[in-house]
Parts: C-alpha cells; structure tokens; sequence
C-alpha cells in the first residue's frame, strides 16, 4: 500500500441516530490502529446532516465509547482544530458553492421532477419487469435542467420550484477501482445511476458532503464498513468532477452473526444473550439494550476482540495490548470475507485479561461489589484479624472470568455454609468421620497452632494434619473430603489448608464442630 507523502489522516464518521453497534466500535478501531501506526491523526466527524433521525444523546454515547475503550479521536467535536467545525449540521453553508461549482463544470444538473413523478415511472417499469433508473438513457426525457433551457432552468428556481441537484454520471466508461484490502475492481458507469447530491432545503446528501469533508479534512485513507462499497465507484467520480485527488479506500468485512447467516443486528444480542454495544443504551421508549461496560467486560478485552474480527496478524499471537495492535496491525492483512462474530471467544479474552489484573486491583474492584450485596469483609467471628482479600483474589482468579465470578467460586470466605451439599454429604460424611474431625479440631487449637498468622500458616497446617493422618495410617479422602465440606458446603474452591489459614483458628473450628452437629 502506498502511504502519501504528506501525514496520513483518517476519520470515524458515524450519524448520530442511536447508540454505536460494535461494528461501527471495529470500524473506529481499525481506523484508530492505521493512525496511530503511521504517526497519523484519527478525526471523529458527526454525520447529521439528516435531523429526522438525530437521537438525543447519540454524540455523547459515541465519544463516551471511544474514551472507555482508550481509543479517543485526536481531532472531533470538543477537540476543535483547523478543520472544524466536525459536524455536519455545523458546515451546512458549505456545501451549496460545491454543488454549484458541479453545475458549472457540467458534472451536475438541476431535475424538477416530483416523487410523485418518479414514483408513477418506478411503478410503470416494475410492471414491465424493469428497473427504473435515472441516469444517461432516460435523463433527457425527465425534467431537468439538461432539457430546459438556462432560463427557464433559473424561472423554475426562482419560482420555488423544489429540485435536487444530481451527478451527471458519464457515459459508456470502464472506472478502475482500487481497494486496499479487496485489490482492483472494474465498474461500467452505465449501470451507475444520477446520485443526488443536493436538495433544494438547503441540505446535501450524505454523498456530496462526505466527499466535501474528506477533502476540507485533508483525509488521506477512508477506512469504511463494506456496505459503503457500492458508493465507492460515485465517491472516485466526484472526486475527479472536482479535480482533487482521492484518498485510497479500505472497504471493512461485515461483522456475522454468531451462526455465520447474515449481518449481525443491534437486536441478536439480547435475542442471544450477549451485548453487540460497548455501553449499555436506553432508548426514549424505555428499551434497555446491554453494554460490555456494565456487563463487566474489561475495555482491553473488547478491543483484542474486537481487533481479531476480520483481522488476525498472520501468527499464533492472540492476546495484544493496545501498544502490540498499532504495532502490528496492517489493512492488508483484513480479510475480504465476513467475520463471524464469537461471543465465546469474547468471554475468552475477558478471562485471559482478569488473569493480569493485580490482585490488589481486583480486590479492590471486588470489595466495591462485595459491599453493593452488604458484605462485610470483617471476618465471621471477631476478634480474628480481618479476611486477607487480595490473597482471596489471588486463590480464586484462576478459574474467574468476571469479578462477579470471585463471588460464585468464594462466597464461603464470607458466609459459613448453612447446608452441604446433598451427594458430596453422603458419599463424605461416615459414622467415623466426627470422630476424625474432632482429632482435626484438636490440631487446629494445639498450643503450638496459635491464631497468628505465621502460626496458622498453610504450611504449618499443612505439616501438622498431613502429618497425622499420615501417622494414624488414614486414607486422606476420608479427612480432606468432609473437611472441605464442613468449611465450604460443596466439593469446591482452592486448597483446603489455604481455606483454614484465612478464615482463622475460630471461624475454622466453629464450622468444623457445627459439621460435627450436623453428622451426629
């Protein structure tokens, strides 16, 4: 791919009409990536240019998205710089003397005709089997200003007449098109159709004001979903109608359902229970769509994921930092085809990235959920020193994917079992077993196991129950296995000697003698 001399520039530009799917977040990413690579700067545009479907709050949700997945825009709206103002609805007296100037080199014209008109020629085509379409075969016969003459063309203006303006596309022409990810394209421009740029309100299609934009903001790489593809040959042509040199064009995959069958949809993901949005959105109607955010997913993980849809690097590397991304990403390495859209493998990140989160971090992030359920992190029983959260984290993170997690696997470091579990009972719990657990009591408040911490240390534990059930010739099933369930209540959680070191000599022993009660 040939980078321009000058510094390269590229450009998110999404309309504000609901919250940012995931892959418009892939599209900002990818963008991101490529500027960053090339020491380039990443604009946010606002495309507003149609008010009818402009939903409050919209702006906000997509700058706030950018900001949590540490992806922010160099340059956009509140980042004003020389190419302001960044949205549309802001630059609307721009665009009319673009559309005029189009006029005058003969690459547009003005067309009077009503939708009823054009309608009624729609209709009249499909019963013939056809396709209506306004372009070179028919423009001379429609009402436009290619048919008028310059003075009755500027009479009808004058007169209020509403008209468009469109593109004169040329006639039997082969147009090469080139893209960075899907290489060379040959379109007839005879299948193309008279695109409207201009209305007469006042407001510019989508067409002429991204093009406009694009050259104003000196954009050197349009880096864009693939739905944009069949406009790719009109934006070239506009381009040359203006005598400005186009930036190279990258076309994204569509993002696939789970199942691999069609786009994946705003609504699949709460059909299919996972979120397609980065924040949690809700409409004016009191819809609640879910957001990776406040379903707990940390940013770095949605960004690996998100970086791995419809690109990968060509090794075996999975797990990117930021950092690793802009160093290695490359719009060649895109693929052509959909990329089909994991939500298991979404969860694997998001295991991968809890495992290097500091513990103490997580123990923060934990207490913060422990108190939302009125959890005290005190111990059970006073008197003991306070429970040693961030060792808790440490033991139970292995087999977390969520910080909601370290709760399923570890909620008995904070309440004592009330019940045990059915099955495990039976098969553990024998009429010798409160005799053993009794000679394990007695162990645990030998002199030489005080509550200090060195004292009640895994490995002091460790060598004084290991040591006498050794001694006393035991299985070690028949002890360790109703032990864990007299502190635990099921067959789980981590080491049993890590379980007695941080609930402490008396939580320890009051759960063991109420197993005891519970046998006898």
């Amino acid at each position: 791919m040939h980078i321009m001399s000058q510094k390269v520039r590229v450009r998110f530009a999404p309309s504000p009409t609901g919250p940012l799917h995931i892959g418009g977040v892939r599209t900002a990413l990818f963008n991101y990536l490529f500027a960053k690579k090339h020491g380039g700067d990443f604009l946010l545009r606002i495309e507003d240019t149609d008010q009818n479907r402009y939903v409050e709050g919209a702006e906000a949700y997509i700058i706030e998205a950018l900001n949590w997945l540490n992806i922010p825009y160099d340059e956009g709206p509140g980042k004003e710089a020389d190419c302001g103002p960044y949205r549309q609805s802001e630059r609307k007296s721009l665009y009319k003397q673009y559309a005029d100037a189009l006029i005058e080199s003969e690459n547009a014209y003005y067309a009077f005709d009503t939708s009823e008109e054009l309608d009624a020629h729609r209709q009249d085509h499909e019963t013939k089997g056809k396709t209506f379409i306004y372009n070179w075969h028919n423009r001379l016969k429609l009402k436009n200003s290619l048919v008028f003459s310059a003075k009755e063309t500027q009479q009808k203006i004058n007169n209020g007449e509403e008209y468009v303006i469109r593109f004169k596309s040329p006639e039997d022409e082969t147009l090469y098109l080139n893209d960075i990810i899907r290489g060379g394209m040959h379109v007839e421009t005879n299948v193309l159709d008279d695109k409207v740029l201009f209305k007469s309100d006042g407001m510019p299609t989508y067409h002429l004001a991204n093009i406009v934009d694009d050259h104003l903001m000196k954009i050197t790489h349009v880096i864009r979903g693939e739905e944009w593809l069949p406009s790719l040959a009109l934006h070239v042509l506009l381009y040359r109608a203006f005598g400005w040199e186009a930036p190279q064009f990258a076309h994204l995959p569509l993002i696939l359902k789970p199942t691999g069958n069609g786009k994946l949809s705003k609504r699949d993901g709460d059909k299919m229970g996972f979120p397609v949005f980065p924040l949690e959105w809700k409409t004016a109607e009191g819809d609640l769509f879910s957001g990776y955010r406040e379903d707990n997913y940390l940013p770095e993980a949605v960004v690996n994921m998100l970086a791995f849809l419809g690109w990968n690097p060509g090794t075996e590397q999975e797990i990117f930092s930021l950092n690793e991304l802009v160093e290695a990403f490359e719009l060649e390495r895109v693929h052509k085809a959909g990329a089909k859209f994991d939500p298991e493998k979404t969860k694997w990140f998001q295991h991968q990235y809890l495992q290097m989160v500091d513990d103490a971090e997580l123990a923060s992030q934990f207490s913060k959920f422990l108190k939302m359920k009125n959890i005290s992190t005190e111990p059970v029983l006073s008197g003991a020193e306070g429970l040693n959260l961030t060792l808790v984290v440490s033991l139970l993170k292995e087999r977390a994917t969520f910080v909601i997690d370290l709760w399923e696997q570890g909620s008995f470091f904070f309440e004592a079992p009330k019940t045990y579990d059915v099955k495990a009972s039976e098969k553990a719990f024998k009429p010798e077993t409160p005799e053993l657990l009794q000679k394990v009591v007695s162990i645990l408040n030998a002199s030489d196991l005080s509550a200090e911490a060195e004292d009640f240390s895994v490995e002091n534990l460790s060598e004084k129950v290991k040591g006498w059930i050794t001694s006393e010739n035991i299985g070690f099933g028949k002890v360790m296995m109703p032990l864990r369930l007299a502190l635990v209540g099921e067959m789980k959680g981590p080491d049993v000697f890590d379980i007695l070191s941080i609930l402490g000599k008396e939580e320890s022993i009051s759960r063991i003698e109420k197993a005891i009660n519970f046998i006898g």
